[in-house]
């Protein structure tokens, strides 16, 4: 049975599976397996052995890390065409973050052996493959610059920022539903902290809401420096 055209638009999303030839992205569509799992669902958790790379084809999921008291960390969110795992097939190393579903979502699987063999034998996807993971150090770089030389404002704003999608009007928005104990959580701090930011960019007219809509203004960007 020829590959599924929804996993393969699904495959070429990520970076390093679009520099495959098409005849090779077909080829390890026809291997891969699909995986559906209800609204707050662990899929993994650290310390986890993993042998897979998820790629969200539909839904979005949370990426975190809890203490020995159960407080949690949220490292990232993540939707459609994003991707998790990569790590565990490069150093065989255990799940070091816990993923979990924040609504019920649709996975694209890659086996380990599946992954390496198409690694080995492609050169731009290895290459694509590099420049993703540099790309993701970076941004965790940033992160931790951002924790440790922002202050709450601009932590929360830039959180904001980094999570905010362009409307055709040029508008910068976030549609997906964003709680302030999902920002407390990605930025460490309270929640009771978080919500007072959140009023006082109301108050300055940084932000706005349009139901559930948070539309962010020009000016946000100046609380993120």
């Amino acid at each position: 049975m020829p590959p599924s055209p929804a996993v393969i638009a699904t495959l070429r999303q990520v970076p390093f599976f679009a520099a495959l030839p098409e005849a090779h992205l077909e080829q390890l569509a026809s291997t891969v397996r699909q995986k559906k799992f209800p609204k707050n669902a662990v899929i993994m958790s650290q310390g986890d052995d993993t042998d897979s790379l998820y790629i969200i084809a539909s839904g979005r999921i949370k990426v975190g890390i809890s203490d020995e008291e159960g407080k949690e960390v949220i490292l990232s969110m993540l939707g459609p065409g994003q991707f998790f795992g990569e790590m565990s097939l490069v150093d065989d190393h255990p799940r070091s973050a816990n993923i979990e579903t924040m609504e019920a979502s649709e996975f694209v699987v890659v086996n380990k052996d599946d992954f390496k063999r198409f690694l080995s034998q492609n050169f731009d996807m290895a290459l694509a493959f590099m420049k993703e993971l540099v790309r993701r150090l970076r941004e965790a770089d940033k992160k931790i610059e951002s924790l440790a030389l922002m202050d709450v404002y601009g932590r929360v704003a830039r959180v904001l920022l980094d999570m905010a999608e362009e409307t055709v009007d040029g508008k910068l928005v976030i549609k997906r539903r964003l709680t302030k104990q999902d920002i407390a959580r990605m930025i460490g701090a309270s929640r009771e902290m978080v919500s007072r930011v959140m009023k006082d960019l109301v108050e300055m007219n940084h932000v706005s809401f349009r139901g559930t809509v948070i539309v962010l203004h020009e000016n946000l960007a100046g609380s993120a420096r």
